[in-house]
């Protein structure tokens, strides 16, 4: 028979590619000893097992070949079930593979896997709750290790150190093999050149000043931003300009007060599955799961007092009456002229969208920048039933839904857009209601 070998190893760079593919294929070429020969191989390198196969490229290259009736191979073999599968995938990809009559084989089944046999069925449940249990498994260890490291030790784990600090050595790592090896730890310390512009920033916002106000000021004197001074991380922004976002977010970050900070930042491996992409979504956490170093382990650029009273600054003013603001529409809105989403934008007690056109305070205005575009929530509510009829979604709505627009009903109107994957459009001249395709333009 003729084989093709899959394999796979989940990082580039913290493991040998080299090496896994040489065990993996080992193990394989035993298990169809006497019975086959590999003909051609697919691997690869620096993606999870977590991502299906369609969002793995020799993966996917694999199964295009399986469907060709002219492939050249008669089965599929692996090295290891948990190098090839996660969880459930096997179940779906088995019906796949029979179409186009090809073979699996497993070590662990010590040859072909027959899921009309109900010994290879329950070992495939158990193989596939034995992943997703190692993986898991792992993960729990590897973060609870980090926490600790982090929260008792200060230990500095990684990643680009914040603006206004560099990485020095710290002496030699704590474990002996590692030390042996010549790994060393590294720590934070104040970096000539930016730590002055952070204690600055701190200072200005101490002071009174409006966040706007400062990212406004760095711009002026021309002071190199983050992407700026970094660009070799930052290649996907200009590096040009100070943004609101950028001073708020070294405001409102607490390793300047000299303790590590930890899980700022987390994964979310389940957003990536079944969508193109390599690896986890990175989201912000919110700050009661930070860790924070219970020491001080690097010189601070601002004292804690001042950092906890600039945070107290930055705190959002609530409303008069205690209650939450609430936009039916947020981000279903668009600007025509320039393409983006408009804000959310609460003016003389009610609810509306605006768009600057990209500016922002930290800019100064030019004199040939457009108008602010802004239109009123209300308005695009009492008049939203009429733009679905054109639409032919007039008959999704029930009689209350055209009625009078209680809280209710605007509620459902916002839920029918969304279902519908619908966007309002707005210039100077009024609004319509496109669906996505229509407006696919403005995100290119």
């Amino acid at each position: 028979m003729r084989f093709a070998f899959y394999g796979r190893t989940s990082t580039e760079d913290y493991q040998d590619r080299t090496s896994s593919e040489y065990w993996q294929r080992d193990v394989a070429e035993n298990v169809i000893s006497g019975r086959g020969v590999v003909v051609v191989e697919f691997f690869d390198s620096g993606y999870s097992r977590r991502l299906s196969w369609m969002n793995r490229p020799e993966a996917a290259a694999l199964l295009d070949a399986a469907a060709d009736p002219d492939r050249g191979f008669d089965a599929i073999v692996v090295g290891e079930f948990e190098r090839a599968f996660y969880g459930d995938q096997l179940q779906q990809l088995m019906p796949v593979l029979n179409r186009y009559g090809v073979q699996l084989w497993l070590p662990e089944t010590g040859g072909p896997l027959d899921l009309n046999d109900v010994t290879h069925q329950a070992l495939m449940l158990l193989l596939g709750a034995q992943s997703r249990r190692e993986v898991l498994r792992s993960r729990h260890r590897v973060t609870a290790a980090m926490r600790a490291q982090v929260c008792e030790q200060g230990r500095y784990l990684g990643g680009r150190p914040p603006y206004g600090y560099r990485l020095v050595d710290a002496g030699p790592h704590p474990n002996r093999a590692h030390a042996q090896w010549g790994r060393r730890l590294r720590r934070l310390d104040p970096d000539p050149a930016t730590a002055q512009h952070v204690r600055w920033m701190f200072a200005q916002r101490l002071a009174g000043r409006s966040v706007a106000s400062i990212a406004r000021e760095l711009n002026e004197r021309g002071v190199p931003s983050p992407s700026h001074v970094d660009p070799a991380r930052n290649g996907h922004r200009s590096g040009e300009v100070w943004t609101l976002r950028t001073v708020a977010a070294i405001l409102a970050n607490p390793r300047y007060t000299g303790r590590q900070v930890w899980n700022r930042q987390g994964r979310d491996h389940d957003a990536a599955r079944g969508k193109q992409r390599r690896g986890p979504v990175h989201r912000w956490n919110p700050g009661q799961d930070w860790v924070i170093s219970k020491q001080i382990v690097h010189p601070p650029l601002v004292a804690e007092r001042d950092f906890v009273a600039a945070q107290a600054i930055r705190a959002a003013r609530p409303t008069d009456d205690g209650t939450t603001r609430v936009y039916l529409l947020a981000g279903l809105v668009r600007c025509r002229p320039c393409g983006r989403r408009m804000d959310a934008h609460w003016v003389n007690n009610r609810a509306g969208y605006r768009c600057r056109h990209g500016h922002t305070s930290a800019q100064e205005a030019t004199p040939d920048r457009p108008k602010n575009l802004y239109v009123r929530e209300d308005h695009i509510l009492a008049s939203l039933p009429a733009h679905l009829a054109v639409l032919e979604l007039d008959d999704k709505l029930g009689p209350e839904e055209r009625g009078s627009g209680d809280s209710r009903e605007r509620d459902d109107l916002a839920e029918l857009m969304r279902q519908f994957d619908l966007t309002i459009v707005c210039d100077t001249a009024g609004w319509i209601v496109e669906t996505a395709t229509a407006t696919d333009d403005f995100d290119r």
